[in-house]
């Protein structure tokens, strides 16, 4: 409830929005001892999140990235893997990386065993990554779990063409018109695994290219929702909770707040749909809405917490629909 009333992560802040009598410097020392002590489950809140989603019972396709800044001499860089849902991806499993720069195969190989363990391979319709989530080993092992992928690469990356010469894998595509796709005939050699590789001319002339390991006509459209990971990122930074103002550098620690944030995430997002269910948000004339989802939801819940006296039947129900006790549809019956 502290981070809807601030919007931030700075624990001074959230100290301020605690309720209680006592002072803020205690609010603070209590904040700092949850993140150094408290033990938070993580297997239990992938679980929660995938339940809140109507597609439960479905393959799902994942998107896998990362986010990074630097907090003074300290880098701080998160690794996730969410589900493509609506727009945005919800958030399921993360991991702190204690470095800059890319993910190697061991870390993202660890993500996905978490997953597997949590929820199994059949749970992976596809898994979408961009351009940093190449290798031998990291194809072999997602062929080896045969987990279907389909993972951008740079235009310049060297292939072997139909006549056994090794070229940039944009000369393979170079007569597309813009908007216009083609999947090559048979399978390339891609860092020393045959996969399939279909590629994009887009509107501005740059190239979209892919490798997978099925020959899909849908593959496209698939890696599309990839970018649903960047609206998440949005989301817990600038257009939702700040996540980079945090002062936190442990990754232990970092991981504790990331679930707090995916859980206040979910709240928002379920509550937005919910409203624009029973009132549509607005389209402008671009036909684009005129806020979010996400800031739908969002600024409900501000709004009821900030008067919670005034609106306590409005916030018992909005923690109804978080928990799945009831209908959606029922719940708004009544709700001031």
């Amino acid at each position: 409830m502290a981070l809807l009333k601030v919007r931030t992560v700075c624990l001074t802040d959230l100290a301020t929005a605690f309720t209680g009598k006592a002072k803020k410097e205690s609010k603070y020392k209590r904040l700092q001892r949850f993140f150094r002590s408290f033990e938070i489950d993580f297997r239990q809140i992938a679980l929660f999140v995938a339940k809140l989603l109507p597609i439960n019972q479905q393959a799902w396709v994942l998107s896998m990235d990362r986010t990074n800044w630097k907090l003074g001499k300290s880098n701080i860089n998160l690794l996730f893997i969410g589900i493509a849902y609506r727009g945005v991806s919800f958030p399921l499993l993360w991991v702190s990386l204690p470095k800059c720069g890319n993910s190697n195969t061991v870390e993202r190989k660890n993500v996905i065993d978490k997953f597997i363990t949590v929820f199994g391979t059949s749970k992976i319709k596809c898994l979408t990554a961009d351009r940093e989530f190449i290798g031998q080993k990291w194809f072999l092992y997602l062929l080896e779990k045969n987990i279907h992928f389909c993972i951008r690469v740079k235009d310049n990356f060297k292939v072997i063409s139909s006549k056994g010469n090794k070229v940039a894998v944009k000369a393979l595509f170079r007569n597309l018109r813009p908007g216009e796709v083609r999947i090559l005939k048979g399978q390339r050699l891609i860092c020393g695994v045959r996969l399939f590789v279909i590629g994009l001319r887009l509107n501005d002339g740059e190239y979209l290219i892919l490798v997978t390991d099925k020959n899909s006509e849908s593959a496209i459209e698939t890696y599309k929702l990839r970018w649903e990971i960047e609206t998440l990122f949005g989301c817990l930074k600038t257009r939702g909770f700040n996540l980079e103002s945090t002062h936190i550098t442990e990754p232990e620690r970092i991981n504790k707040l990331v679930a707090l944030l995916a859980i206040t995430f979910c709240w928002c997002h379920i509550t937005g749909e919910w409203l624009n269910e029973i009132k549509p948000i607005k389209l402008k004339k671009h036909g684009r809405k005129a806020i979010s989802i996400f800031r739908y939801g969002l600024d409900c819940l501000r709004e009821t917490i900030f008067n919670i006296s005034d609106n306590f039947p409005t916030f018992r129900k909005l923690v109804r629909l978080f928990c799945r006790q009831k209908d959606s549809h029922m719940l708004f019956a009544g709700a001031s």
